[in-house]
């Protein structure tokens, strides 16, 4: 089904900020958020309000509730915090604040509400909606209302996005605002160990989280912290004498630094809290080491938006406005979560329950629990985090080579891969091989054991430590054969894009001649253009968006400075459009074209038309995207020529070719962290496979599902057999035959002000968090069941 341009509705939607009743706070990507909503709601024909200062202004009232329209949220993406406001609000706390509010409500006819803040936020909004009907009867007995507006306005509709940095809120992956919160820090832990590793100096860095040590933990797997402290897990008894153990074991290794990641709210088992400058005292005391703390604070609310955060505000905001419009009296107030890459609607007070038993087992000392409870991300992250840091290397060898090679290519995120893929491997008993240059090096023998130190610092590393090349296995099968039973490699880890999945699919192949093949293998998707069948996610893509989209902030700017100026943009990603689209949501682009996207002459004049005219609004700047290989003859010059010649006397054109420096630059927190993530379980499902095709003490391996591709599909690492993805893919193309994040296309060119359809079928239904739970004692289920059921009624 498709949305009508113009659908008739009858009621209003309204944005308003978080709820600062319980904090107040000004979160990076919320303003994404704020101006997908306000685009969207005028899209299909609403009124869309501002509330500015929070719930304090629908107390107040008066200019504090404005009417938005499309240019009051131009120039929002790359800002930080919240450009309508937000502050405390004691009156709402109480029944006569919330009266008022609804009268203002009343009033301007709004029965919808959009909110965008925490749990105390949320929860606020459903307590507002809960007595609404009640609000309505005392303002018509206070005489305030006409029986006619209270039944105009029988029912309020609640949709809550969570902005948070702490990614402290049950029911989604990520909030608005962590992955900014994470680039502010990784950007001072690679500051820090410049220095740290020239001095030999362990560092403590503490981050925020009170109550959540999602910062904290993610930060020690991008950094390869020697240790992190959340308040979800404290330490065993014991772990000072631990912790100092392996600080030593490090430095007995020849490490040069140590790093130590400790959550605000990191706490011991007995309840004390456990301090940075506690922890450096520790150290000093029976290391003698140079320790140095630091303490982050506020610097990790601000700065520019992530691209992730700009994309997953938009995106939540289009998903809340159709939450809206399918609200009637009986939906529950729901909030827009992301689970992998799915948006989902999920019922509002049970991710609030899920989240207060979050706290109620911690406070139970129900520690396995609490990290079940904070979800399949978290959970994830903590097990690998545990296996990279807190297992020694067996003293016994499982006599198994594992070969790793890089392919195509370089990209940020290899490194961190490659990383986690060789200590996973030494922690299971194996040798790791290094192959230097892709699958040249392989076959000339360019192959080197390579260590637990030997990796020391490759996770903030860019580009291939090993080496990496775009040539494919075909030409050299025999001598790779060769080598292979030369080094005894039992099993490989291909680490790249589109050619390292064409060289997997040509040893598969291979195995019919060559027996030497016939061994398990695990391609790791590992490129800027995210064009490696089998996966939605490749790492890399995420570095090379940032760097396109703070680009395209920078021309941005100069553009608003000059006015009346167009800019195109060529960005990389050979015939897959991903980096062209995703920067154009994220930057905020006026048009994108890519090679998946047909367009003709029609569509060139009709984009142009299209800044024509809105260079006679107050926004008169315009940005063009265009994928290097999205068209043969429509060229990146032709269309710069094109716009200059049909633009004269209206606006001017500039261009720019970003090249490879889309390649460069070191990973964002995102790709260290999935790159490590990646690398681990491709080892661990290596170990298993080995295990199945030992036979008779050799090991062969020529099934289908002995060589497959480790992706990220919607919402799960899974391994798909290379074979079977042979249909799924346009060979001539170098692209999958079907991507998910077309769909989001349409919401770039709605968000732009063009006038199209909205295909509707696939948006998010409502969910329940309660089938996804951890199990729980049958007595503290049920007493949740009726939780939820009494929220409900």
């Amino acid at each position: 089904t498709t949305f009508p341009v113009v659908p008739q509705i009858p009621n209003e939607l309204i944005v308003t900020p978080e709820n600062p009743m319980f904090v107040c706070l000004c979160l990076s990507g919320m303003n994404a958020a704020v101006r997908a909503t306000v685009r969207v709601g005028l899209y299909t024909g609403a009124k869309v309000y501002f509330v500015h200062e929070g719930y304090q202004g629908l107390v107040d009232g008066g200019d504090n509730i404005k009417l938005a329209t499309w240019e009051s949220v131009s120039m929002m993406l790359q800002l930080g915090g919240t450009v309508i406001g937000s502050a405390r609000c004691m009156d709402f706390r109480a029944r006569e604040g919330r009266m008022k509010a609804a009268l203002n409500l009343v009033k301007l006819g709004i029965t919808n509400l959009c909110v965008i803040g925490g749990d105390g936020s949320l929860t606020g909004a459903n307590q507002f909606r809960t007595e609404w009907s009640t609000l309505l009867v005392d303002l018509v007995k206070a005489g305030k209302i006409s029986n006619d507006e209270a039944k105009t306005s029988s029912h309020l509709n609640i949709v809550g996005m969570v902005g948070s940095i702490d990614n402290d809120f049950c029911g989604t992956d990520m909030t608005i605002g962590t992955d900014s919160a994470l680039h502010r820090i990784i950007e001072v832990v690679d500051a820090i160990t410049t220095t740290a590793q020239s001095h030999q100096r362990t560092f403590i860095l503490e981050v925020m989280g009170r109550h959540c040590g999602y910062l904290a933990l993610v930060t020690a797997l991008a950094c390869g912290a020697d240790w992190v402290f959340i308040p979800e897990m404290p330490p065993d008894e014991g772990w000072e004498g631990h912790l100092c153990r392996r600080l030593a074991d490090q430095r007995a290794r020849g490490c040069r630094l140590n790093v130590i990641i400790v959550a605000e709210g990191a706490m011991g088992r007995d309840g004390k809290p456990i301090g940075s400058e506690d922890i450096k005292k520790l150290v000093e005391k029976n290391l003698g080491f140079d320790t140095r703390t630091t303490v982050l604070g506020h610097v990790q609310r601000g700065g520019t938006p992530s691209a992730f955060d700009r994309i997953l505000g938009s995106r939540m905001g289009v998903e809340a406005v159709m939450a809206l419009l399918e609200a009637t009296p009986e939906t529950p107030a729901c909030v827009v979560s992301l689970s992998g890459n799915q948006a989902v609607r999920l019922p509002l007070m049970e991710c609030v329950q899920v989240t207060k038993d979050v706290t109620t087992a911690m406070a139970e000392n129900r520690w396995e629990d609490a990290i079940k409870l904070r979800g399949k991300s978290f959970e994830n992250n903590w097990n690998t985090y545990k296996m990279l840091a807190h297992i020694n290397p067996p003293d016994t060898k499982s006599n198994i080579n594992v070969a790793i090679v890089n392919v195509g290519a370089p990209c940020a995120g290899m490194n961190a891969a490659v990383r986690s893929a060789v200590r996973i491997g030494i922690i299971q008993g194996h040798n790791m091989l290094a192959v230097h240059d892709g699958f040249e090096g392989l076959a000339h023998g360019n192959i080197e054991p390579i260590t637990w130190t030997g990796v020391s610092g490759w996770t903030g590393k860019g580009g291939s430590e090993l080496g990496t090349k775009r040539v494919l296995p075909s030409k050299f099968i025999e001598e790779i054969s060769l080598t292979i039973a030369k080094f005894n490699i039992h099993s490989l880890v291909i680490i790249g894009g589109f050619e390292a999945f064409m060289g997997g699919l040509e040893l598969v192949t291979a195995r019919e001649k060559y027996e030497e093949l016939c061994i398990p293998m695990v391609v790791i998707p590992a490129t800027v253009s995210n064009n490696v069948p089998g996966s939605d996610f490749s790492i890399g893509a995420d570095t090379a968006l940032n760097t396109i989209t703070s680009t395209c902030d920078r021309i941005k700017q100069s553009a608003a400075g000059t006015k009346r100026r167009v800019f195109i943009i060529e960005t990389m990603g050979g015939y897959c459009g991903y980096l062209a689209t995703m920067a154009g949501l994220a930057a905020g682009a006026d048009a994108a074209y890519i090679y998946e996207d047909k367009f003709g002459i029609r569509d060139l004049e009709m984009n142009v038309e299209h800044l024509v005219q809105k260079m006679k609004t107050d926004v008169k700047r315009g940005l063009i995207l265009r994928n290097e290989k999205c068209n043969a003859n429509y060229t990146t010059d032709f269309i710069f020529a094109l716009y200059s010649e049909e633009g004269k006397g209206v606006f001017d054109c500039r261009k720019n070719i970003l090249g490879h420096m889309q390649q460069g630059g070191t990973p964002t927190p995102f790709d260290r962290n999935f790159g490590t993530k990646m690398g681990s379980k491709a080892v661990l499902w290596l170990t298993e496979k080995l295990k199945e095709v030992y036979r008779h003490g050799r090991i062969f391996a020529n099934t289908p599902d002995s060589a497959c591709v480790l992706g990220m599909r919607k919402r799960a690492l899974t391994f798909q057999p290379l074979a079977e993805l042979n249909e799924q893919t346009d060979f001539e193309h170098r692209i999958p035959k079907t991507s998910w994040w077309l769909k989001l296309r349409p919401i770039m060119k709605i968000l732009a002000k063009y006038n199209i359809s909205l295909d509707t079928s696939e948006h998010a239904h409502m969910e329940h968090v309660i089938k996804k739970r951890v199990s729980m004692p049958a007595p503290l289920m049920k007493k949740h069941k009726e939780e939820v059921e009494e929220e409900e009624e």
